[in-house]
């Protein structure tokens, strides 16, 4: 006998909708897959095999996981209709995270939950999200779509996600060997990334912009340089880990710079940043402008231009900023750790 979801379907949950869904998705996922994805999707589980750890000489292999969401970000891709990059900012949140004590990213599942599931809109979405994996050497193995209705509304969704790599314990990176005198190279953001949204929403409410409206002497709209994905550091972090001893790295997310740096300082130790030594996006001087909000505040919410920061020895900064340019990426010397607790711009 064949199930019968007339009711079901009654009451808001199309499954069918879900098949179908799943099936447009399954193109884009494959991509990610590699030799060590031993199920495909529509098992209960994703399976993830560890044996290449001998082969790459990973003595003490450590897992380290990090989950996230993309936040009121969202809100933007919801006006705007636009959600194939948000799926973008959901890695490069967990990733960039896990790659601050030098892990090896191997594998990401995702979750979205709608109060009306739409086919395309979820493979769009998913899009994304493999399109982030593929950038971070990830492979998706699975995920879950949930149809809410009455607990969100019909055109609007949310977003977690979760990662897991791997590290040798030997070869953690956790600040423990961070000295005065070692310099801070600041590696540039895509834009405002994905924190600080509730407070960008609010000063353009304030001050009756909308996400259709012109950016500045450009041709984009307000909100398409609020929807630059969140930029992931996989290549910049790979590279200088090959390279150069790197002491520390910070993600700089929600908090800004006064609360994400002091978290890989060591105690009784601070960092003193030249906040002119690097090319900040425009996005920033218009929202301090038109809310008048001083440095403080700026920096204490958003990344500034600068969404991770690699801290090396003075005597191997300029090889890591060789390294980085050797590669076609960028990287700023943009201060240096100090003696004395806190963060000074």
């Amino acid at each position: 006998m064949s199930a019968n979801r007339d009711e079901y379907k009654k009451a808001g949950v199309n499954v069918e909708e879900g098949y179908k869904a799943v099936t447009l998705m399954k193109d884009h996922v494959k991509k990610t897959f590699n030799n060590n994805v031993l199920m495909g999707l529509g098992s209960f589980g994703g399976m993830f095999d560890l044996s290449f750890i001998h082969e790459e000489g990973i003595k003490k292999p450590v897992l380290i996981s990090g989950t996230d969401g993309v936040g009121t970000k969202l809100k933007v891709a919801f006006e705007l209709d636009k959600h194939d990059t948000v799926g973008i900012d959901l890695v490069a949140m967990c990733v960039n995270d896990i790659l601050c004590h030098g892990a090896k990213p191997l594998f990401f599942l995702d979750y979205i939950a709608t109060g009306k599931l739409e086919a395309e809109k979820a493979e769009s979405i998913v899009k994304g999200v493999t399109d982030g994996c593929l950038m971070s050497g990830l492979a998706l193995i699975g995920g879950e779509t949930a149809e809410m209705p009455g607990f969100y509304s019909e055109n609007e969704y949310d977003l977690a996600g979760f990662t897991v790599g791997i590290v040798d314990k030997d070869k953690i990176v956790n600040g423990a060997n961070i000295d005065a005198g070692d310099v801070i190279i600041g590696l540039p953001s895509s834009g405002v990334h994905s924190n600080g949204f509730s407070l960008v929403r609010k000063i353009l409410n304030d001050n009756n912009i909308d996400f259709n409206t012109k950016f500045k002497n450009t041709d984009k709209t307000f909100g398409q340089v609020l929807l630059e994905p969140t930029r992931i550091y996989y290549k910049e972090v790979k590279t200088l880990l090959d390279k150069v001893n790197v002491k520390g790295m910070v993600h700089i997310t929600g908090g800004g710079f006064y609360e994400n740096i002091p978290r890989v300082l060591p105690k009784g130790m601070g960092a003193k940043i030249d906040k002119n030594s690097w090319n900040k996006p425009e996005i920033f001087d218009e929202l301090k402008r038109l809310n008048n909000i001083d440095d403080n505040n700026m920096y204490a919410t958003f990344n500034m231009g600068i969404g991770y920061m690699v801290i090396v020895s003075k005597g191997e900064s300029l090889k890591a900023i060789e390294a980085l340019k050797n590669e076609n990426l960028l990287g700023y010397i943009i201060g240096e750790v100090v003696s004395e607790e806190g963060v000074s711009l």
